[in-house]
């Protein structure tokens, strides 16, 4: 990755954005002056101007012309509502090469992930999955569930039935990985051991990965709609619970979650 000058989307600091966009430019010209193993590694240049459209069009049209072999849009997940960031998201894919990989720096909620690919980004990266395990909290399809919570204390079914991570298979698995933990033994050690953030860390990064592996299988059989539709209505329980901020960038991009089957 290059090294950039980030601000805060939520700054109202216009001037100060406009410089870190201008400086992040100007740092790309001299991290591909300094890169000394392009055969080896693939430079990223990096897409920054705040919730400026304007100033992201610009920044987009200069790092473009740098022609790195892939490309990040940053300076997202700063606290900014979900319609600005999609709004960003869409405006910067749309300016891009078909042909390179998108990478928005930040995203981990399942959600934004999935939304994000919708509007046009290949790669993302984020704490959120090991971060929410140290708090006891599990990623499910019918969205977290807090395990700390005393209602789980003999809860003795395993963290999500439908997962295949080594925490959740049972012991007699044939490929031998299955450890069967149940959500009562997540709540006795999550607040007095860290191996409880352990196996959540393992359960949460397992279904992240799920869940791009069914995305990007919906894409190469063209049924990348439905499956956004199925997804949303899983996880929030029905059409009329999802947020309006994924309605509408979807909607943006063709996709009705609203939509009967």
């Amino acid at each position: 990755m290059q090294l950039d000058d980030v601000i805060a989307t939520t700054t109202p600091d216009q001037v100060r954005m406009k410089e870190a966009m201008e400086r992040s430019v100007r740092w790309l010209d001299r991290c591909i002056a300094a890169h000394k193993k392009p055969e080896t590694q693939n430079l990223f240049c990096i897409i920054q101007g705040g919730l400026d459209l304007e100033m992201r069009r610009e920044c987009c049209a200069e790092m473009v012309a740098r022609d790195t072999p892939g490309i990040a849009i940053g300076g997202l997940s700063g606290g900014e509502a979900k319609e600005e960031y999609c709004q960003v998201v869409d405006t910067c894919t749309s300016l891009l090469p078909e042909l390179k990989p998108r990478y928005v720096m930040g995203v981990g909620y399942p959600e934004d992930l999935l939304v994000s690919v919708a509007l046009g980004a290949d790669m993302f990266d984020c704490v959120w999955p090991s971060r929410t395990a140290r708090f006891g909290n599990a990623l499910t399809p019918a969205g977290p569930i807090v395990l700390k919570n005393g209602r789980y204390a003999t809860d003795f079914s395993p963290i999500d039935e439908t997962c295949t991570c080594p925490c959740c298979l049972p012991r007699d698995h044939p490929s031998g990985k299955g450890l069967r933990t149940t959500r009562a033994f997540i709540h006795h050690i999550a607040a007095k051991e860290t191996a409880g953030a352990h196996l959540l860390t393992m359960h949460n990064i397992h279904f992240l990965l799920q869940m791009m592996g069914n995305a990007r299988q919906a894409i190469i059989e063209d049924r990348y709609p439905a499956f956004l539709k199925a997804w949303f209505h899983t996880r929030f329980g029905g059409k009329d619970n999802i947020p309006k901020w994924a309605v509408g960038a979807l909607k943006g991009v063709g996709v009705d979650l609203l939509e009967d089957d």
